[in-house]
């Protein structure tokens, strides 16, 4: 089931950032932070790599700062990237939007074609290749995630332990997602290759299959939010296959101040 349609999340909080940062005065969010030489943000370079990966429609999830992201995009338009907007409202007596799954939710019912449709979700302040976003716009299966590599990713050792581990069975479909297991838990998840792998939020799923599981959506016990990892591992348990796809790759992060050099760095080894 090829598609053509990316969400980015960009409603979040940001909160570890804007809290490592010095200055605040002009924040706008992280994916809109200018970085390197040429003081692009990460969303303008991730949607460049969208659409080289065939992607012709991108839904943007907004939240407080919508108006910079509006802003900053009309002037700084992708040629060939149809981009629209959706808006993740925060319920009545919380500070902060519900998390990842409401926000896909509130896609859905705000442009109700997707579901019965495919796409792929991923986050705003991630920069994936290519590769990975044209992998799962052309995959057959109708669920489907990047399955990275644990290896691959150049994040400090501290960092990395901390991520979850996605178990698949032999044929690589999702079978659990374990969150931050110590070393020796680690050990016994290993895949048939002898691979450790986690999911970096790159997700594809069919509105049809999704759309429920994302409405139920439990709060997580401790951060108080639907996680859309969660929801996924719900339809899992459900009964519904979500193919993993092997990769194994650096994905460039955006969470505090020390990562803006990092990926500042990266961009310019990538010219």
């Amino acid at each position: 089931m090829m598609h053509n349609t990316l969400i980015i999340l960009a409603a979040g909080a940001s909160s570890r950032m804007k809290q490592s940062l010095e200055d605040t005065h002009d924040f706008k969010g992280k994916a809109l932070l200018p970085l390197g030489k040429s003081q692009k943000p990460v969303i303008e370079y991730l949607l460049q790599n969208a659409k080289k990966a065939g992607y012709t429609k991108v839904i943007l999830v907004v939240g407080k700062e919508a108006n910079a992201f509006k802003d900053y995009l009309i002037n700084n338009p992708i040629p060939g990237l149809k981009l629209s907007f959706a808006h993740q409202n925060i319920p009545e007596g919380r500070e902060k939007p519900l998390g990842t799954a409401d926000a896909v939710l509130q896609t859905l019912e705000q442009f109700p074609q997707l579901r019965n449709e495919c796409f792929v979700v991923c986050n705003s302040d991630n920069l994936y290749s290519v590769r990975a976003l044209e992998l799962l716009r052309t995959e057959k299966t109708p669920n489907a995630f990047i399955s990275y590599d644990r290896d691959g990713l150049e994040f400090q050792k501290e960092r990395i332990l901390s991520f979850a581990l996605v178990i698949q069975n032999q044929e690589g479909y999702l079978r659990d997602i374990i969150e931050k297991p110590t070393e020796a838990v680690a050990e016994n998840y290993r895949d048939t290759q002898g691979v450790l792998r986690v999911s970096m939020n790159l997700w594809k799923l069919h509105g049809r299959d999704a759309f429920t599981y994302l409405r139920d959506c439990p709060l997580h016990p401790a951060r108080q939010e639907k996680e859309l990892p969660n929801a996924i591992l719900a339809m899992v348990k459900a009964g519904i296959l979500v193919k993993g796809i092997p990769v194994k790759e650096h994905v460039p992060d955006l969470t505090s101040k020390e990562d803006i050099a990092k990926v500042e760095a990266f961009l310019e080894k990538r010219k």
